[in-house]
């Protein structure tokens, strides 16, 4: 029945389908990457820190078992063929963590916000979009290249492959291990366990990644390459859709496309349903020049290090490429130096 419908369309589908899960997500369980940093440093609540952890456990778990049935060719993931470069993961996480600190939401966090009607996550929807473009493919592309060369591999670049040939066990059984010990980790507090919507919802997140891995494996196969096998990822989607928009008579959807219009249309429906949907603009010209600010030094980190909260943090997680965990813990520093200048700036001088 497929088989007339342009692969363009099937992913961007399969982008939409996980897109509306996210955006339920964010709007029915509150998965909020800077919300969940916020949370543990300045009220000691550690329940969306787990949310991203169980999130990424099942997003591993899920990955793997496609690998090991064949379902998922390792090498067909950008985040597996490109080497890694720590430094680029250090400083664009840093970078990206500390735009996100100023702009108050990253990528996936403005389209949910939009979703809810706040036109300020519109702006930085778009500057970061524009920004990230302009880092990769724009006039920062050769500066970001002089000093982050790209490093391509044929061999699968990831801790379950590496972990393989010391081993001798199949990377798929290393990676199925890995995410099932993150998954206890995360359910091993009551904090979590006594929450049974954090725990669906978390696991919808993972859930939204592994389709998008699956969907366009299997597009990408019965299309003999027609498109690439990619996941959910919110930064250079974001530059993508403002082009599409601009130029879709001659330019076709894709994935990222698909992703960044389900996860709006699924914050609409989650906000409608919880009566949160309100129009909201900046009233403090300093906000909105901060958000501006936050957006473009996000596109610049995400450029450098390969993606955002979500691609790196949880879509390249899960397939334990190299760069993830380091990305995820700079974007995570870089959020705390962030908010902590923020608060600081805003208490009184004694």
């Amino acid at each position: 029945m497929l088989d007339n419908v342009p692969a363009t369309i099937q992913v961007a589908s399969i982008g939409l389908i996980g897109g509306l899960l996210l955006g339920l997500a964010a709007r029915f369980g509150g998965f909020c990457t800077l919300g969940a940093i916020e949370d543990f440093l300045y009220k000691g609540d550690e329940t969306r820190l787990r949310m991203w952890a169980l999130a990424i456990g099942v997003a591993i778990t899920g990955s793997f078992v496609l690998m090991g049935s064949g379902a998922l060719v390792p090498t067909e993931a950008a985040y597996l063929r490109s080497g890694w470069n720590p430094l680029a993961s250090i400083m664009g996480g840093l970078v990206f963590g500390y735009g996100m600190a100023l702009a108050g939401t990253c990528a996936y966090g403005a389209l949910a916000r939009l979703g809810g009607g706040d036109l300020r996550a519109f702006v930085i929807a778009v500057v970061m979009g524009v920004s990230t473009l302009i880092t990769l493919s724009g006039p920062l592309a050769e500066l970001r290249l002089w000093m982050f060369p790209d490093v391509h591999t044929t061999v699968p670049g990831g801790y379950a492959h590496a972990l393989t040939g010391v081993l001798g066990i199949p990377p798929a059984t290393v990676g199925i291990t890995i995410g099932l010990a993150v998954i206890a980790l995360s359910l091993a507090s009551s904090v979590l366990v006594s929450q049974p919507r954090a725990i669906l919802w978390g696991g919808a997140v993972g859930v939204a990644v592994v389709i998008g891995w699956a969907g366009t494996s299997h597009v990408a196969y019965e299309s003999f390459g027609a498109v690439p096998v990619v996941s959910h990822t919110f930064a250079e989607p974001l530059g993508d859709s403002l082009i599409y928009l601009m130029t879709a008579s001659g330019t076709p959807l894709s994935f990222g496309v698909g992703a960044v219009a389900g996860v709006i249309a699924g914050a609409v429906i989650g906000s409608v349903a919880k009566g949160h949907f309100r129009w909201e603009a900046c009233e403090d010209p300093r906000e909105l020049r901060r958000q501006i600010a936050g957006a473009a030094l996000m596109g610049v980190g995400a450029g450098v290090a390969g993606g955002c909260t979500i691609g790196q943090g949880i879509s390249a997680f899960s397939l334990l490429a190299y760069g993830a965990p380091l990305t995820l813990a700079a974007i995570m520093a870089g959020a705390a130096l962030g908010l902590r200048q923020l608060i600081s700036g805003l208490m009184p001088a004694r």
